[in-house]
């Protein structure tokens, strides 16, 4: 027999009441005592004022009581009972239910307890039999299933905001808010660990606290720890933080990416708690709420890399000098894009839905889009030139097909090209009779000196044929240096120079044009030296061109003055002539390759096109200016500036 059990002989109240419930068995005569003794459960007797009669060793060993100091105690001390709670309500009240225990040294267990009462013959209530169950793996289970709901209804609901959210980035405080009150910790960080420049180094991207640990400072807490952390780069980590810094706190680290050899993101939770005794379902908890943190950070930069693509192609998209249109196999508008410039551009608006056919003529939009295209865009299709009734500029379509149903129409302003291709044309032609004039001239003059003839004709016939291979070499010298010019290949000097000598040795060069044609020149200023920055070769072309198209174009007996000024900075040189002019329209064009004006063609004057380009890309090199004042049938006047040694 226990020693702790409460012996019949020694409890007459018992032993009656064992008896009385003896009547309930059919007339067996069982051993009572002994069952009340070996049960494993705990077992109590409860007087109906509800004080402690007796109990068996299970029940005395759960409580932690002795014998002598449990019988008689109030069971209120030790049981937390309903207010109210009366024999009575015992009796007529279910028989099951969960209590807590208060065990002498002040801690409490859960149990679960049955009650029966024990009748006298009288049928009379004599006593409670109170059965109880300790259930505190069961509570510690069901606890443990409630806090991970609590964990995952809590992500779940943060996850789901985070995710709807257009701003990420700002949501995932409150992700990591979330975990943490959930999880019941002081700090919840994501952290990175990266190793750009060879040592490996730790940057925290996002932080949440308790207001009342506000002064928590996780990098100081995660430092001293990053080589475990590189030398461990998988699974749950656990380990002190670091006293001295950041007080008597335990920690958890969770990758959230990927990582290799240890580099990457980490979920890090940081609690008051000397241990972190995480169980297996708390950690599959807070791994999910890293992998659901991970998700939406990688969607994040799935999202921002492709708004920097986008940004990155409508950035390139707008400063193409091209329309670029995308239409479906009906020729239906579906996206647009054009510079603002275009000469073509509308609003998006303004043309999206609209079929091609509806906002330019139909007989374009069906070369265009080529035929067969109502079956499906199978090849590329290009319309090389093309103009619209409402602009006078040129235009080059490409469609080129994305799929069956959809393809991209380019448009390109061709104007300036077709332009180039014509003026380049006409300088073939130019050229072509530049070259094979003087050339026939110098022939016939050989053919006359070869018969023979007077020594003042050989004489003449002598000056023709030098005339004119100098002409010839004029017009290929200008076209090796606009080649020169074109490709980057002609180097000028940046030396001092005597512009007055530049000035007479280009008027001297240009006489002998000047005399043939009845022109006077005169050089007006030229008294003192003018120093200049420049090439000496180079000034001489051109003012040998600015003063040669200026007795060009200067009807018989005029001047061509040439006149020079100084500034602090520099020194101006105007060509003036009295000639035909130019027509205001084309003076902004002047200066371009194989450009001519169209009253010099009409008036059939010769020239390449070619001279003026040079003159301004040696002006612009040298760091010089030049301009152009004109008044039709009353002359042109030029004006070369260019800067003294020395200034700015």
């Amino acid at each position: 027999m226990d020693e702790k059990t409460i012996p019949l002989s020694q409890n007459a109240p018992l032993q009656k009441l064992l008896v009385g419930a003896q009547k309930t068995t059919s007339g067996r005569n069982l051993n009572y005592r002994a069952l009340f003794d070996q049960t494993q459960e705990c077992v109590f007797i409860i007087g109906l004022d509800l004080t402690y009669i007796s109990a068996n060793g299970q029940a005395l060993q759960l409580l932690r009581y002795e014998e002598k100091e449990l019988i008689g105690m109030p069971v209120s001390k030790v049981m937390s009972l309903d207010e109210g709670l009366t024999h009575a309500s015992l009796v007529e009240g279910p028989n099951l239910y969960e209590r807590i225990l208060k065990r002498k040294d002040g801690t409490t267990v859960p149990v679960e307890v049955s009650t029966s009462v024990v009748y006298e013959t009288a049928n009379e209530p004599a006593y409670i039999l109170s059965i109880a169950r300790d259930i505190s793996e069961r509570k510690n289970s069901e606890e443990m299933l409630k806090k991970q709901a609590r964990i995952l209804s809590a992500i779940s609901d943060a996850t789901a905001r985070l995710l709807q959210s257009s701003n990420i980035e700002g949501r995932i405080p409150e992700v990591l808010e979330s975990l943490g009150r959930a999880m019941d910790v002081v700090c919840c960080v994501i952290f990175e660990v990266t190793a750009f420049s060879g040592k490996p180094t730790l940057e925290i991207q996002y932080t949440w606290r308790k207001k009342e640990r506000s002064d928590f400072n996780a990098m100081q807490a995660l430092s001293p720890r990053l080589a475990a952390l590189l030398n461990e780069p998988g699974g749950v980590f656990h380990g002190t933080a670091d006293q001295k810094n950041s007080g008597d706190l335990s920690f958890g680290l969770v990758p959230i990416h990927a990582v290799a050899q240890g580099f990457g993101s980490y979920l890090g939770l940081f609690d008051d708690r000397h241990d972190l005794s995480w169980s297996a379902s708390e950690r599959e908890a807070i791994q999910t709420a890293a992998n659901l943190v991970g998700s939406a950070l990688q969607r994040n930069d799935y999202e921002e890399a492709l708004r920097s693509s986008e940004a990155r192609n409508r950035i390139i998209l707008s400063a193409l000098p091209d329309l670029l249109i995308r239409v479906d196999s009906n020729g239906t508008i579906l996206d647009y894009s054009a510079n603002p410039e275009h000469p073509l551009y509308l609003h998006r608006d303004v043309i999206t839905g609209k079929r091609l056919a509806e906002i330019w003529p139909q007989e374009v939009a069906q070369q265009i889009m080529g035929e067969g295209h109502g079956h499906g865009f199978r090849s590329p299709q290009v319309l090389e030139r093309f103009t619209l009734p409402f602009s006078r500029d040129e235009y080059e379509a490409r469609l080129v097909p994305i799929n069956l149903r959809e393809a991209l129409i380019v448009i390109r302003d061709i104007t300036k090209r077709v332009q180039l291709d014509q003026m380049k044309s006409d300088f073939i032609n130019r050229a072509s009779h530049e070259l094979r004039t003087p050339l026939t001239s110098a022939i016939l003059m050989a053919e006359l000196i070869q018969e023979g003839g007077t020594s003042q004709e050989l004489d003449e016939y002598w000056r023709t044929l030098k005339s004119e291979l100098n002409r010839q070499k004029i017009l290929i010298d200008r076209l090796l240096i606009a080649g020169r010019l074109e490709n980057g290949m002609m180097k000028l000097e940046h030396a001092p120079v005597d512009l007055v000598r530049v000035l007479r040795e280009s008027a001297q060069a240009v006489q002998p044009i000047a005399y043939k044609r009845k022109v006077s020149v005169q050089l007006n200023g030229l008294n003192n030296s003018a120093q200049v920055m420049g090439d000496t070769s180079a000034l001489e072309q051109v003012f040998i061109n600015l003063i040669n198209n200026a007795i060009k174009f200067s009807p018989e007996g005029q001047t061509v003055n040439i006149d020079l000024s100084g500034t602090d900075s520099g020194f101006s040189v105007s060509i003036v002539d009295h000639g035909i002019g130019i027509p205001p329209e084309a003076v902004s064009h002047l200066f371009e390759r194989f450009y001519r004006a169209k009253n010099v063609t009409i008036a059939e004057i010769p020239g390449s096109g070619i001279g003026l380009y040079i003159v301004k890309e040696i002006v612009d090199e040298l760091g010089g200016n030049i301009t152009v004042e004109t008044i039709i049938q009353q002359g042109t006047t030029f004006t070369v500036s260019l800067k003294k040694p020395g200034s700015a």
